[in-house]
């Protein structure tokens, strides 16, 4: 491990090949934790595209171990959670197992985010339609969620990432005013550039909101066994709570 990388070392597996999220990170994280990115090239966002693509991560996780790797973090919601709470829970174990590193997905620390923040039930916002939404919800569900709602915005997959961020705080805004009941916004997906607007949709509609970003920068720092909150995208990462 290099000095630069003195609090440890964590590869990433990037479903697409866009950029975004993993600047976004990067910034966030703290001094001393080495990112190594590695991509997918997922287009498209039918169930059946997201089912051949979980192949896709394993020679990723094998050079990542290879490479002396502290964590791996294989990214993409989609992927694991079309395969389904259980066999993702049993793919995990068996990666963990073979090379002998840590992996969590992203469906696992979105999982663990919400339980830190003592959310039992929510309302999510996604950037895909139809019933690959209720695939989501039935995951979180599986998980003993209780998920009012995950509603969709109609975008191209590939031109996520030109939302604005005004866009989707709109959209979820109207979701979440659907659900009052619910105890949390819970964002799926990496690929909308929404994280300005996480502290003001917290202040104004008054819940937490899960943005994938952030809670990676979460999970990574309690895998590190580091503390360092930072703040302005939200309660998970400035109060840092246990997990």
């Amino acid at each position: 491990m290099s000095y630069t990388s003195w609090r440890g070392v964590v590869g990433c597996i990037k479903p697409t090949m866009r950029p975004g999220s993993c600047e976004e990170l990067i910034r966030i994280l703290p001094e001393g934790i080495g990112m190594i990115p590695l991509f997918l090239d997922i287009r498209d966002s039918k169930v059946a595209a997201f089912e051949r693509a979980v192949g896709g991560y394993e020679p990723h996780i094998a050079r990542l171990a290879e490479a002396g790797c502290d964590l791996i973090h294989p990214e993409g919601a989609p992927p694991f959670m079309v395969l389904g709470y259980e066999k993702e829970a049993e793919l995990i174990a068996r990666w963990e197992n073979e090379y002998g590193v840590p992996i969590f997905t992203s469906g696992t620390n979105h999982i663990r985010a919400l339980k830190a923040l003592n959310v039992k039930r929510f309302v999510g916002a996604t950037y895909f339609t139809g019933e690959i939404n209720d695939i989501f919800a039935n995951y979180f569900r599986q998980a003993g969620f209780e998920v009012l709602g995950m509603d969709g915005i109609d975008v191209p997959f590939q031109q996520v990432g030109n939302l604005s961020a005004q866009e989707v705080y709109s959209h979820i805004k109207k979701a979440f005013l659907k659900q009052p009941d619910a105890e949390a916004i819970y964002l799926l997906g990496s690929g909308w550039r929404v994280m300005e607007v996480i502290d003001l949709l917290e202040q104004d509609l008054g819940v937490p909101v899960i943005h994938p970003v952030p809670a990676r920068c979460w999970e990574i720092q309690r895998r590190l066994v580091i503390r360092q909150p930072v703040r302005g995208y939200g309660r998970l990462l400035a109060e840092m709570p246990q997990g």
